[in-house]
Parts: structure tokens; sequence; C-alpha cells
């Protein structure tokens, strides 16, 4: 849509479907009076030529009409691979039918006599739903060129499974719990909802709710009056009304002491809070996600979670594996962050040498994603030239090749034929790489192909 096709509100286009022709007319004129560009049809076939050359982005259609109904407009459309929003108008003797349209692909219905209000909020959320839907369609095109999802990197299954979840939960207003081992991106998971929802437009506010003293963690989320408490020298927002209209996202929830998750829950369930001191209630709107490191069952075990609070959090659940269980990810994850820190030191590192790459993809990453983007920022710092090695990672990651000491070393003995000693150090080594051929192969000093031919053979000759 051009800007000149564009309402005053930058709203899409709405097509009435209505053979009734004052009930057609009244709600063309209602709609274009809310700002949106407005036309009709008589019934499901004009509306169908309509589609062509008016490009509707919204379908506001009756369900009975003669020649073609709602219902054969919408699979007709559906069928023609045309991606547009339907709102169904229905008389209570055919709710059923209109409930049959939504299974097929309707975005919801009014009865008549239609309620305005109603249909005018309708149409607000199908244009917060057309905004969502495109981010979508872009993300979807990031991950298939790039292995990319928003700020999130990855084309693993596990993370698919997870672009999935949130493509279905970020439209919606429901709590998230979101659970995972440190420095997986947990926090990442949270502002890929946010920016996919109708709330982007409003804060992002995060709070980690282990790095505040728990003294200070109820001031915090709730605000407080002055003279609430010793220190507090002014009235202080707190992070639910800082949040208002947006998403709060509550990292390590269960370093929260049960009765700040007590207060917690009530703000959840009824919208409203207190500031510390404060005698007023407040209304607030604020889509809360939480995170734990935890596994959220067994922090309810120990008490730590309170099991009412998991319940009301846990609308969607969101498990984000660590790193050595998605290795595939670690090219994706490098030459992201190589493009990142390039532009922020002022780098041109254009790769990572590949035996250095094996150490990474090696190393078992106990501090997930967020210690692989420390190490490639700090090895893209200390070269000097287009490839990081082995040398420009930190000890740990670049461990030294083990000298075969007396446990590693191969048992010869006089007698022993060279065919024996060779299945030997072959078995050795493949211990030594964890079974990693092509690893083992380097440090024979064969190939890849000599070295499934030996085992091949190996194998023959034992089971003969």
């Amino acid at each position: 849509m051009t800007d000149q096709d564009a309402g005053p509100n930058g709203a899409e286009r709405v097509l009435i479907v209505e053979d009734d022709a004052s009930a057609r007319v009244g709600l063309e004129q209602l709609v274009q009076s809310w700002g949106y560009l407005a036309d009709s049809a008589v019934d499901g076939e004009e509306a169908l030529e309509k589609v062509t050359s008016f490009r509707p982005d919204v379908i506001v259609t009756d369900l009975v009409m003669p020649r073609l109904d709602g219902l054969g407009l919408l699979r007709a459309l559906k069928a023609q691979g045309d991606d547009i929003t339907m709102i169904i108008l229905t008389a209570q003797g055919t709710v059923e039918t209109a409930v049959e349209a939504m299974k097929d692909g309707a975005y919801d219905y009014l009865t008549k006599p239609v309620d305005i209000q109603r249909l005018r909020i309708l149409l607000e959320k199908v244009v917060e739903r057309q905004d969502t839907l495109r981010e979508v369609k872009v993300l979807r095109r990031q991950l298939r060129e790039r292995g990319a999802f928003g700020p999130m990197i990855g084309s693993s299954p596990g993370m698919r499974k997870i672009y999935t979840v949130i493509e279905a939960a970020a439209p919606t207003s429901a709590s998230i719990l979101i659970s995972g081992e440190s420095g997986t991106g947990k926090e990442l998971v949270a502002q890929s909802v946010h920016q996919l929802s109708p709330r982007a437009g409003f804060p992002f506010i995060a709070l980690n709710c282990a790095a505040i003293p728990e003294t200070l963690l109820e001031s915090e989320i709730f605000g407080h009056e002055k003279g609430a408490f010793t220190g507090a020298m002014e009235r202080r927002q707190g992070c639910f009304e800082l949040a208002d209209r947006g998403t709060l996202f509550l990292d390590e929830i269960a370093e929260m002491l049960p009765v700040t998750q007590a207060k917690l829950l009530r703000v959840l369930q009824e919208r409203k809070f207190r500031r510390l001191g404060g005698r007023q209630e407040q209304s607030v709107d604020v889509r809360v996600i939480a995170a734990t490191n935890l596994e959220p069952k067994e922090a309810v075990k120990q008490g730590k979670l309170r099991e009412d609070l998991y319940y009301r959090l846990n609308v969607f659940s969101i498990e984000l594996p660590p790193l050595r269980d998605r290795k595939e990810d670690i090219p994706l994850l490098i030459q992201s962050f190589l493009n990142e820190f390039n532009a922020q030191h002022d780098r041109s590192v254009a790769a990572v040498a590949p035996d250095a790459q094996r150490l990474l993809e090696d190393y078992s990453w106990p501090g997930n994603v967020r210690e692989l983007r420390n190490v490639i920022e700090r090895a893209s710092i200390l070269t000097s030239g287009e490839f990081i090695r082995r040398e420009h990672l930190p000890p740990e990651v670049a461990r030294p090749e083990p000298t075969p000491g007396p446990s590693d070393a191969v048992a010869l003995s006089p007698g022993i034929t060279v065919d024996e000693a060779e299945q030997r150090l072959i078995l050795m080594t493949l211990e030594h790489t964890r079974n990693n051929k092509t690893r083992a192969a380097e440090i024979l000093g064969i190939s890849l192909k000599t070295l499934h031919n030996k085992l091949k053979k190996f194998r023959e000759e034992q089971a003969s």
C-alpha cells in the first residue's frame, strides 16, 4: 500500500460485503468515519472481483447472502492463496456456521445487530495483527537467509521450535515463563516477543531479581511514596508503572521472596497495584514475561517458586537449550558476533581458522551463548589479521593437545604384528577425538577415506 493509499491513521483498506443495501451503506460510511479506506460489495461474487481491484486488507462480510455466501467467500479466497483477514457478521441462528468459518481461518465474528464499539475494537486489533504478521514474515525471511529470528541466532531444530512458540504467543497478552541455563539468551526471547507484539511501541522494562537486595526489590517493582521507608526522600515509580501498556521482563523470578511473589501474583490477577507506603490502588496494563535458570517444576518443589504464581506465569512455556546441545548453531553465532564486533571495534576479521573452529565446536560452553560472545569479542580484538586462530582463544578453550602419557601409550610387545599395532593406534586416536573421524584422520596423517576403509577391514576381521 502506498502513502497515497493510506488513511489518516495509516489503517488498511476495509471491504464491506452485505446484501442489505441500507446496512451495507451504513457500515461503509461508519468505517470511513474511523479513518479507514472503505469499499463495498453486494455478495461474495462481487467481493472476489473487488479483491483484485480494491485490494482490501480486511473484509467484513455477512454470512448469509445470495450467489456466494460469507463461508464460500472465505474458502474461495483461501483456495486462491489470498491472505486477507475476515470478520464474519451473523444472525443468532447461524452462529455455528460462523464458528465453522473461524476454524477455516476467519479472524472473528459478530452477531447482528452489530455492536458498533465491538466492531471498531476488532478492526483496531486487526491492524495490530497485520503489523505483527508483516514483522513475522520479515523474521521468517531472515531465518531462511541467515539463520536469524530478530535478535536471536540459530536454525537448529530446538531453536526453530522456540521461534514457533514466539510467533504464537507474541500477538497475545498472555504471560510467558522462560527457563534455561545462564547465558542462553532468555532476555533476547523476551525482547523478541515484545517486538512482535502490539505492545512494541511501548516500553520494554527488564529487571534482574537476583541483582537487587530483597529489601529494595519490592520498591523496584511497585514503586514507593515519599517517606515509605528510611531513605525514601521522594515518590518513585516502579517497574509496573514504567512498563504500562508495554512488557515487563522479570529475570531470575525464583530469587524473589515468597511474600513478594504473592504480591506479584495479585497484580497479575487483578491488574492493580499499590506503591509502598501508598493508599490508593492504580490500574496497570502490563504483559509480564518471567525467566529462571532453574527447572520451573523443580523450583516449585523446592519452595523457591510459588505454585500458584508458576501456573499464572506458565501460560506459554519456553525452555532454551544450552549451547552444548545445539552446536550446529555455533558457526552462525560466530559470524553474527564477528559482524557486530567488526563494526564496533573497527576490525576486519573475516572468519575463524579451521583449527580454532574445531576447538570452539568441541568446547562444552558452560556459560553458553554469553560466553561464546565474550570469547569472540576478545579474539577479534587480539588478532591482527583476517582470521581468529588458536592462539587468540582463552586457555580454557584453546586447551593444549594432550601429550600421550603412560596411560595413553599404545601397548606394544615383541610378537605383535604391524596390523595389530595399527589397529590399536587407530582405535586409541578415535577414543582421544571422541569418535571424530575427520580429526582422527588428521592426527594419523591419513585421508578420511583410508580411515573408513581400515575400520571396515577391522570389522570384517572381527566378524570372520
